[in-house]
């Protein structure tokens, strides 16, 4: 699979991690029951690289409802921006957006656009989960060229945004601590699996607050970017949002710290722990 890393997409990694489906349901016309989010909800980060601030983040569902493949979906969007001195240097804009089946928390239609100094990339996936097949138009700048291209998927395959909205739905109450859970996905015209391992519930404090959460730890093949198979924490809210308040990843060149600080049209409260 060959992949740009870049600052915002490396950044991204860890929660892109866990943006894919887990354990795949055999019924391609599947229905996921939602209580944990609804449009209209935005989540923003600060993305930290050691002491330095070096992006924002955001993660939004739209308060339309859009159809795709003559299906209602959600319209979600993950856009990330490079600030300050890392602005200055390497000037990022990504987005990431995806249409979402409001009744199968599928994927309809996946898009990209990314920005990064003088390298352009867009890119549009769409599913067709009936044949279990994805088709891929992508566009690059900087080479001038337009690429089509038809893949086999796996049945339920989620893109990475969708994914993530799904991993909101499922319950962590039945899980062992230790307990490893399958993960796959479709992804730069590839299709990958990851083993996500359940470490239980922890106190995490963000610039939200303190926030009672569920650590989730993604199995991360050998490579030249992160420090270690164990190097990526991720913090969802204990509660039924299941939002990500907090992600911590271990690199060869440094910490990174994406950490939520503001929130808002959550479907449920959040769990957060009272002051004395």
């Amino acid at each position: 699979m060959t992949r740009r890393w870049l600052l915002f997409p490396s950044l991204l990694l860890p929660l892109a991690a866990l943006l894919t489906a887990f354990s795949p349901l055999s019924n391609a016309t599947r229905s996921v029951a939602n209580t944990s989010f609804e449009r209209g909800e935005v989540l923003q980060y600060k993305v930290h690289y050691g002491l330095i601030n070096a992006a924002e983040a955001v993660i939004e569902l739209d308060p339309n409802v859009h159809r795709v493949n003559e299906r209602p979906c959600y319209r979600a969007t993950v856009s990330g921006t490079t600030i300050g001195s890392f602005d200055y240097f390497l000037r990022i804009r990504d987005t990431w957006r995806s249409y979402i089946d409001t009744t199968s928390i599928l994927p309809q239609r996946f898009t990209r656009s990314i920005e990064e100094k003088n390298y352009r990339k867009h890119e549009t996936v769409d599913f067709d989960h009936l044949r279990d097949m994805a088709t891929v138009e992508s566009y690059k700048k900087n080479k001038n060229e337009v690429k089509h291209g038809t893949f086999k998927i796996p049945n339920n395959v989620q893109d990475l945004v969708s994914g993530f909205y799904f991993l909101r739905t499922l319950n962590y109450d039945q899980r062992r601590v230790g307990e490893v859970i399958k993960v796959q996905g479709f992804f730069d015209e590839d299709v990958f699996n990851m083993d996500v391992v359940y470490k239980g519930r922890e106190t995490v404090e963000t610039k939200a607050g303190v926030i009672r959460a569920i650590r989730l730890v993604p199995k991360m093949p050998s490579n030249k970017l992160f420090r270690g198979e164990n190097a990526i924490s991720v913090y969802l809210s204990d509660d039924r949002n299941k939002i990500p308040v907090l992600i911590q990843a271990e690199m060869f060149v440094g910490a990174v710290k994406i950490d939520m600080y503001k929130y808002k049209g959550l479907r449920n409260r959040l769990n957060l722990v009272a002051k004395n």
